[in-house]
């Protein structure tokens, strides 16, 4: 059976066989030399049961309120052109061309598809020209296409 008891130094609790009873030896934890006590004085451990666990303390949260809001916080979003294109006399309208619409048997005509559009709504009704960079898959081959084109918005 071993002893089990505690440093008088530091309180590190120890374990020697019970034929070291009485003996001296050095601390592992402090390094002071204590004498091991006999088995008669050696209390037993405790076996106290470990405290229950709390209970958790209760939030309470609360949300601020302010009285006056001079600025909203959350902005309304912009109209989208469709939209906007339904309103009275302001008619804006989107045109998109893909290159890859533009291709005839071998022919590339997506710059003279462009030109004819621009000049049939006039450089005073064009808003924007943008580009676009786009993906597709070919259906036959399973390939992965990159294409261009561009988008016009315009007023008419």
């Amino acid at each position: 059976m071993d002893l089990v008891f505690k440093c008088p130094h530091c309180e590190q609790q120890l374990e020697v066989d019970a034929g070291g009873a009485g003996s001296s030896l050095q601390c592992p934890s402090c390094m002071n030399t204590i004498t091991v006590p006999n088995q008669e004085s050696t209390p037993p451990p405790p076996a106290a049961p470990p405290p229950p666990p709390k209970a958790p303390e209760p939030k309470h949260f609360s949300v601020p309120v302010h009285e006056t809001v001079s600025d909203p916080l959350i902005q309304k979003a912009n109209r989208p052109l469709d939209v906007v294109a339904k309103d009275g006399d302001k008619k804006m309208r989107i045109r998109t061309f893909k290159r890859s619409d533009c291709l005839e048997v071998g022919r590339d005509r997506f710059d003279e598809k462009v030109s004819e559009f621009l000049e049939q709504v006039g450089q005073v009704n064009i808003v924007s020209i943008n580009t676009i960079n786009y993906s597709a898959i070919d259906m036959a081959t399973h390939n992965k296409l990159e294409d261009y084109g561009v988008l016009v918005v315009f007023k008419g």
